[in-house]
């Protein structure tokens, strides 16, 4: 099975949609499952994780609704506030929806580097455990520091980082990026997706090459069988086009063996949100 495992939907709308500010007017649309099925079709792909673009219960609810009506939506990681007191209660609300495979929060905006190791948001993360359910890590460098304790200490846990926590690709900057996500890769319930990076980039600018520290990086401190390809489409649309951000990977991935392939291009996504193959 090959599997986008990371992009997301939504009915546009600029009180909904607040964060989609100026510079990213490219979004300001809606964006829905048909849109999507002739870019995975033509990308040779099976189908797609959607992933939660808003905090609300409401959205988490939306994407299962069309995850029921578009066979290509594979799973969905939805929204639950997972530092209130009946988190339990709102993740038994989706549990029992065969697509509903994580959660997400946006951690990346959050002032305090170190959130996630906050009391109520690991007594949420005990619920998505006890439900069986993964969860994505939506960090920025300065927090992966707090991302390798929270692994460290939750071992049980799935989890899976977001878009390599979103190196500044556009400057090339390495480092201390490097030794974090190294340090976060050395604990085995920690996956990555190889999604995010052409909006890290020097947009409108950028070329493969600029990718490939990042990416060699991130292979071997993973491994292929840890690694999931991820489009972010629409994000990505900001600096290339559908067919383009998949080529950064598959370009890059092109010289690995079949099977470490096949797991980056589906199977490691198949495995880490328990996909009906």
């Amino acid at each position: 099975m090959m599997i986008d495992a990371h992009q997301h939907f939504w009915v546009y709308s600029p009180e909904e949609y607040p964060w989609i500010g100026p510079g990213l007017e490219r979004l300001a649309q809606t964006y829905l499952p048909g849109d999507l099925e002739p870019l995975l079709a033509a990308a040779g792909l099976d189908g797609c994780v959607a992933v939660q673009a808003r905090q609300t219960v409401e959205e988490t609810r939306w994407l299962l609704e069309l995850a029921d009506r578009h066979p290509i939506i594979r799973g969905v990681v939805g929204w639950v506030d997972l530092r209130a007191t009946d988190v339990t209660d709102q993740l038994r609300r989706f549990a029992e929806h065969p697509r509903f495979v994580g959660v997400r929060h946006v951690v990346q905006d959050e002032p305090d580097t170190r959130f996630v190791l906050g009391a109520d948001f690991r007594r949420g993360l005990r619920a998505v455990h006890d439900f069986g359910l993964t969860y994505d890590l939506l960090l920025y460098p300065p927090q992966l520091p707090a991302a390798i304790e929270l692994a460290r200490l939750t071992p049980e846990q799935p989890y899976v980082l977001d878009h390599l926590a979103k190196p500044v690709i556009k400057e090339q900057r390495i480092d201390p990026w490097r030794a974090d996500l190294t340090a976060l890769a050395a604990q085995e319930n920690v996956c990555c997706k190889l999604s995010g990076m052409v909006t890290e980039a020097a947009r409108g600018g950028w070329q493969r090459a600029d990718f490939r520290p990042y990416l060699e990086i991130v292979l071997d401190a993973f491994g292929a069988d840890r690694l999931m390809i991820g489009s972010d489409w629409p994000v990505c649309l900001l600096a290339a086009d559908y067919a383009d951000t998949l080529g950064i990977v598959t370009d890059f991935i092109a010289s690995l063996s079949a099977g470490e392939q096949a797991a980056i291009m589906g199977g490691t996504a198949a495995r880490f949100y328990g996909l009906d193959v």
